[in-house]
């Protein structure tokens, strides 16, 4: 059965990026099949490799007609203007604090009709903000605030709001943000006021859906009323998979410390409850049989409520089959039952393959069964089953010579402890702390194996290298081990009798401060916080072909074993601390304008291959938000060219759509200096420059009339000028303007500055340049005809995002940089752009997008 899951994974893997008609695949497929009937009484090894060759070929297909069914043309002009449409609830959301003063809370809704002109009959998947306003807040009678209304699954909506289509940011390496809600159903993202959002009379939808999104609130209710507030956050992530009232910085602190599973719902938690319960149900000396029954139908009504989707499901189905086989005395089979239970997975969901959830399940399982178990098989298992009947000396007979030494030295220490505290308990304290002291190997054993085989994927899909990860599961899983059960039992107790629901409650709570106290002390640590930018090609095959061989070399000889663990940990070890050559073109300068939405972010290399970053995007308007755009945006395309490292950093001013990503850029790329214009003195860019220090980053104010070498080029600073008096507040007009040159290739940078400053440049300097950034995102009020003609571009790029509310870039903008004759390239439509500057012309390219 694994064999068969990988021919069938691999053959979505192949038809995911070879589409071929699929009568082929259909042909392949019965020619194999034909031909392994054919040899299966003759060849049997060769009928066995047909068999493979059909699975591979049913995978392939399979995985085409999927994609092919999911492409769909939305039915819908989508615009800036406000819509009436009629909806029913979904998915429930939780109303929190939207960060202005008012209330939001996000829900998941379908329509019924959509009045655009004309009412349109449409059934489409859309996921909506509903939000209030301080100034909108309303009061009961006797002046209290009214709490926001929670929509709940089912009810009937009318309602105005404003739609959009979801975007990826268009830039190699970004998160497939649209795909992502499509395989949820979402095809419009829409945003409404709880004044325009009107309940109607009716219900639509499914009764136990409606069950389960209440019994998945009852419980967050429950969880709240039992803990405190930042207690609560967790223990709702922990134990039924809400995140919404998680923080961010509480996020940042798991992922680093490499402990980031225990605030998701995964295969971990299913696990550890089901050995609570299947332990209890044998506790109470019931069979085999019944025991395992009820353990799988408490999983899955634990599944139901948990809300996370397809990874919990997916531990369901293997503890299912693992079970299964078990009771068919097929324990040594876990392999088997991997496979099987992968091979249902990718058959109703061929999809799941190519998500980052499955591979990462899938391979963990892989690596504790194929390595981890023979390893222990070979080390602690037989001492730990040698723990029992201590007392019996006829036990020792059957057992292998050092174990039954083992057993004679724990009864010689017992025997002088004997006359402190008795026989019986010092035998047991013996036993217990040998017990103990293995099982702590144990953990240890399956961490690091973890750590080291999860290396590659980690790097790929998260960039990280979770250096305390070893360190921090010893420590948080067995405390989880112990959360999960006590937070399950005080929540269900909290349902009959509150107050003897606070004995487990105040366990769980010794647990989650166990598990918090160690991911801030190992999390916080600046090892912990190691980045990887993506790894090479060769890196991929060479750690593919060291888990292949540790798992072979895990069931031979003992030398051969150490040595293929020692091999896979060398390929972690070089996953983690090699540094990859950056991708980029010597002898050119590149200026690549990165697709950060209504931002701007430029990446600018040297021909001698240095590094500068010019602004990292964030939320334009100075709006609060907790979408990290140099976590989320900018990193992700850095790290897939392959940059783990910057030279420089450079902010033009200080508005949150240049500097709200630099924070996360600067600890993740640490650059050796910063260059700043007139900076104001403003909270966000003191805080900025106070943590760019700290990180020991050299802050260089740069100026007008200045002029020095980087990376082979030169850069010549036209504004600020020198002793430039900001206000209190960023403007446009402060903003760092420079121009680089590389032989007679130059590329002139304008940030946002707007006409007084373009009629300041244009009385003191030579502008010209064969590339320019437009200013100010294509607004009217820069980039004047003037100063277009002065600097007489045959390129341009403007960072500008989809369907602003800005109307940027301006369509005068635009027509004056076609009448100089200047071809114009603009993230919204184009994605990222680079331009390569040879040092006599320049070459634009677009990148790669989906």
């Amino acid at each position: 059965m694994l064999w068969a899951a990988l021919a069938y994974g691999a053959g979505i893997v192949v038809g995911n990026h070879a589409w071929r008609p699929a009568s082929w695949w259909v042909v392949a497929t019965v020619a194999f099949v034909a031909s392994g009937a054919y040899f299966v009484r003759r060849r049997l090894w060769l009928a066995y490799g047909l068999a493979l060759g059909a699975m591979f070929f049913v995978g392939a297909l399979t995985i085409q007609l999927r994609t092919a069914q999911g492409s769909e043309v939305l039915p819908l002009s989508v615009s800036n203007e406000p819509v009436q449409l009629m909806a029913h609830v979904i998915k429930e959301g939780e109303v929190r604090d939207s960060g202005f003063g008012g209330f939001r809370q996000v829900i998941d809704v379908e329509t019924e009709g959509i009045t655009q002109g004309e009412v349109q009959r449409l059934q489409l998947g859309l996921r909506l903000s509903v939000y209030t306003k301080a100034s909108e807040q309303e009061f009961d009678a006797s002046g209290a605030p009214l709490p926001m209304h929670a929509y709940r699954y089912g009810e009937r909506l009318r309602l105005t709001a404003k739609l959009r289509r979801p975007r990826n940011f268009r830039n190699p390496g970004a998160f497939d943000y649209r795909g992502y809600l499509a395989d949820r159903g979402i095809v419009l993202l829409g945003s409404a006021k709880n004044i325009n959002v009107e309940v109607l009379p009716g219900f639509v939808g499914n009764r136990l859906e409606k069950w389960r999104q209440g019994a998945h609130r009852s419980i967050v209710g429950e969880i709240h009323q039992l803990w405190e507030p930042g207690d609560a956050a967790l223990m709702d992530a922990a134990v039924v998979g809400e995140s919404a009232f998680l923080t961010p910085d509480s996020k940042a602190d798991f992922q680093r410390s490499g402990t980031y599973h225990i605030l998701v719902v995964s295969g971990m938690n299913v696990s550890i409850l089901a050995f609570a319960i299947f332990w209890t149900m044998c506790h109470f000396h019931l069979g085999d049989w019944i025991a395992s029954l009820l353990t799988i139908i408490l999983s899955v009504g634990y599944a139901l409520v948990t809300d996370v989707g397809p990874p919990v499901w997916r531990a369901v189905l293997m503890l299912a089959v693992y079970l299964g086989v078990r009771l068919f005395y097929r324990q040594r089979s876990m392999l088997n039952a991997l496979g099987a239970a992968a091979l249902c997975v990718m058959v109703a969901d061929p999809q799941s393959l190519l998500g980052a959830s499955f591979q990462l399940t899938f391979l963990a399982v892989f690596i504790i069964a194929a390595i981890a178990v023979p390893v222990l098989e070979r080390t602690s298992q037989p001492y730990l089953r040698g723990l029992r009947f201590l007392a019996s000396a006829d036990f020792d007979r059957t057992l292998p010579p050092q174990v039954a030494q083992m057993r004679l030295d724990l009864r010689l220490i017992a025997g002088r402890l004997e006359r402190y505290v008795g026989q019986r308990v010092s035998l047991a304290a013996a036993g217990g702390i040998t017990r103990g002291s293995l099982a702590g190997y144990e953990v240890l054993c399956v961490s690091a194996l973890m750590q080291v085989g999860l290396a590659l994927p980690m790097a790929y899909y998260f960039h990280r290298a979770t250096v305390m990860g070893i360190p921090a599961n010893a420590l948080a899983v067995p405390l989880t081990g112990l959360l999960m059960p006590a937070a399950v039992l005080a929540v269900g107790l909290a349902y009959l009798f509150v107050p003897l629901a606070r004995i487990p409650a105040g366990v769980a709570g010794f647990a989650l401060h166990g598990i918090t106290g160690t991911v801030r002390w190992l999390g916080g640590m600046r090892v912990a916080d190691h980045r990887i930018a993506m790894p090479e090609v060769g890196t991929f095959v060479f750690v593919a072909c060291t888990l292949a061989f540790a798992m072979t070399m895990a069931w031979g000889r003992r030398a051969h074993a150490i040595f293929g663990i020692a091999l896979l940990t060398a390929a972690g070890l070089w996953v983690s601390m090699s540094v990859p050559r950056p991708h980029t073109q010597p002898g050119t300068v590149e200026m690549t304008a990165i697709d950060v939405g209504q931002g701007d972010s430029l990446l600018l290399v040297s021909p001698e291959g240095k590094t500068l970053l010019v602004d990292a995007g964030g939320p334009a308007g100075g709006q609060h938000s907790e979408f990290d755009y140099g976590e989320n945006v900018v990193s992700p395309y850095l790290w897939e060219r392959r940059i783990s490292r910057l030279d420089a950093v450079a902010i033009t001013h200080g508005h949150s759509d240049h500097i709200g990503g630099l924070r996360t850029v600067l600890n993740n790329f640490r650059p050796r200096e910063l260059w700043v214009g007139a900076l104001p003195p403003t909270p966000a860019v003191t805080a900025l420059l106070d943590y760019a220090r700290a990180l020991g980053i050299q802050v260089l104010p740069r100026h007008d009339g200045e002029s020095f070498r980087f990376g082979g080029m030169q850069i010549e600073v036209f504004s600020p000028p020198e002793g430039w008096h900001s206000s209190s507040q960023a403007k446009n007009n402060d903003s760092l303007v420079m121009r680089l040159r590389y032989r007679e290739s130059t590329v002139l940078l304008e940030g946002d500055a707007e006409r007084v400053v373009e009629q300041r440049m244009l009385a003191m300097h030579d502008l010209r340049a064969d590339l320019l950034k437009v200013g100010h995102h294509g607004s009217a009020t820069s980039t004047s005809a003037e100063f277009i003609h002065a600097v007489q571009p045959r390129w341009a790029v403007i960072s500008v995002g989809e369907g602003n509310s800005f109307g940027h870039p301006r369509r005068e903008t635009l027509e004056r940089l076609q009448g100089e004759g200047t071809a114009t390239y603009r993230t919204d439509v184009n994605g990222a752009v680079s331009f390569y500057l040879d040092g006599k012309s320049v070459s634009p390219q677009l990148a790669c997008l989906r």
